[in-house]
């Protein structure tokens, strides 16, 4: 068993830049944590790739981060999280969060009449992922899905609040919005960027469930249970790791962060 110490970082990981939602609300929530990222930019998008390959890579990046001394594990895809959870989970010595698990476990607890949407990736969606995590908390849940594949390329583009990126979540929510539920989660990195045009969109119909925020709180719940957070009230050490393009990773990754970003790598697996 690999043995952990309070001052060891948080491995966060992630098919891309999406991931970086989650060092964003790590950062905000647990401000004395180090953490390291990795974002597999060469080999993203994960969504077409075999279940076997997505466990492969997935396993590679875990492995990668173990050797780094990570004192947690956080699966920030959801892609990843649908496929290879738990089997990064059986080979790991260090504690596994991942984004799915968060976003349910915080949209059970805070629905009201049991009725949740989800929207994500399509192929998040289509695994069904949410869905199952859902129901494992609470069987009685009904729960209705939502493709957005154009969210993606809208935040990478920046378009947080243009009016092409309006229009197309209005097309988006118009189906969820006939269903009866009151919490919607926002199942994909990428969309905690659009909270404010999708609150301004949904009002007070939905409370919006973040799994960047839900894990960040997870993670700290976690640590204190475990007695790992970090005592020493320094400046935290944060590195990020690419396998592919760090200059667009770093453009892109700030405007993700909210902050500059410093301490990129770029490595081969």
């Amino acid at each position: 068993m690999q043995t952990s110490l309070p001052q060891h970082p948080i491995g966060v990981f992630d098919s891309g830049v999406g991931g970086l939602t989650v060092v964003r609300a790590l950062m905000d929530r647990l401000p004395f944590e180090n953490i390291i990222y990795f974002g597999d930019t060469a080999r993203v998008p994960y969504g077409v790739k075999s279940v076997a390959t997505i466990e492969h890579y997935t396993q590679q990046i875990a492995d990668f981060l173990l050797k780094q001394q990570v004192k947690i594990l956080i699966i920030a895809c959801n892609t990843m999280a649908a496929v290879a959870a738990d089997k990064v989970r059986a080979a790991s010595p260090v504690p596994v969060l991942d984004v799915i698990e968060a976003g349910a476990k915080n949209a059970v607890a805070r629905s009201q009449t049991g009725g949740i949407g989800v929207i994500g990736t399509p192929t998040t969606i289509n695994s069904n992922a949410y869905a199952r995590a859902i129901h494992r908390l609470n069987p009685d849940s009904r729960v209705y899905s939502q493709a957005c594949p154009l969210f993606v390329p809208l935040v990478e583009e920046g378009w947080l609040d243009h009016p092409v990126t309006r229009l197309t979540a209005q097309e988006y929510l118009k189906p969820v919005f006939v269903e009866a539920i009151d919490t919607l989660v926002l199942g994909c990195t990428h969309y905690p960027l659009l909270k404010p045009l999708l609150t301004d969109i949904t009002g007070s119909r939905l409370q919006l469930v973040d799994s960047a925020l839900s894990i960040a709180d997870q993670a700290a719940q976690l640590l204190g249970e475990r007695g790992l957070a970090n005592p020493q009230h320094e400046l935290p050490d944060y590195q990020y790791y690419v396998t592919d393009l760090p200059v667009k990773f770093q453009t892109i990754g700030e405007r993700f962060l909210g902050r500059s970003l410093n301490r990129l790598d770029l490595v081969s697996l």
